[in-house]
């Protein structure tokens, strides 16, 4: 039986081979091995910059927290649970959120959100109500959890918004879910982003609503008035320097044919202003 031979070998010897050779071929061992090969390919016009920065994102997209994204709580913009309606069109008017958190006494409570679409049931009545009455549920996540984790969620819970919250439990910002794709395809300008700084909203007549941010040269041009402050740039500060003092909600300055009302304001600056302007004197 000299032609009998052993059992061949050749599949697993060439299964060695192959992770062998592509050992040798310098195939990626690492993100970064990926990453120079996807960069190379981009410099032979084989991938176009677009797609690699996505692909940048992407690779570090799962190892990111929503620490790492999330909007911190200072600069939250939120609304009391107790804000009447009537204080709240002015608001979501003012900075154009489609959410806003809704807090009990201070950023660290946040008891639940409102959806500015929802406040359109009640833009000609029931303005007596609160933000309590009408607030949703609010989602809270944990600042650790990941970012890719926090996407599946999102789209499983069809929610668009949740509050951060530290290990103490306490409020720590709050992270959309514009945040997190932005991670992965770029900045996402919205309408309001797109926009040059709105400052006027014309309600009807000679009424107007203003952001008090207004620099004073632009509301001069735009109503043809002539107001002068050496020492301020905005219409707020320019009415707090009138006043003498910091001005809160309700209070009003007449000068010459333009009526100011303070729409929303806090102990260090307004924020919105009713302006009424009578006829020419």
């Amino acid at each position: 039986m000299s032609d009998d031979k052993p059992p061949s070998r050749q599949p697993q010897q060439k299964g060695l081979i192959d992770r062998i050779g592509h050992f040798l071929s310098g195939e990626p061992q690492d993100q970064n091995d990926l990453l120079d090969i996807l960069k190379d390919a981009q410099e032979k016009h084989l991938l176009d910059s677009e797609a690699l920065s996505m692909i940048e994102g992407i690779l570090q997209f799962s190892e990111m927290q929503v620490r790492d994204v999330m909007i911190p709580r200072i600069q939250m913009h939120v609304i009391s649970k107790d804000d009447s309606l009537e204080t709240i069109f002015p608001l979501a008017l003012e900075f154009g959120h489609s959410r806003f958190p809704v807090i009990d006494g201070d950023r660290s409570k946040v008891v639940g959100v409102l959806l500015a679409k929802d406040l359109l049931l009640y833009a000609l009545d029931s303005k007596e109500k609160t933000a309590k009455d009408i607030m949703r549920a609010v989602r809270v996540v944990p600042e650790s959890k990941r970012l890719n984790v926090l996407l599946k969620e999102f789209r499983t819970n069809r929610n668009h918004m949740a509050i951060v919250v530290d290990e103490y439990g306490m409020t720590a910002g709050l992270v959309t879910i514009e945040d997190v794709l932005e991670q992965i395809v770029g900045e996402i300008e919205d309408e309001h982003d797109a926009q040059e700084e709105q400052y006027i909203q014309k309600a009807n007549g000679k009424k107007f609503t203003l952001k008090a941010i207004m620099p004073i040269d632009e509301f001069n041009e735009y109503f043809s008035s002539d107001l002068k402050d050496n020492e301020h740039e905005t219409i707020g500060g320019f009415i707090t320097h009138q006043l003498g003092y910091m001005p809160k909600k309700g209070d009003k300055l007449e000068y010459k044919n333009l009526r100011f009302e303070v729409l929303h304001a806090d102990d260090r600056r307004i924020f919105l202003l009713k302006l009424k302007i009578s006829q020419d004197e």
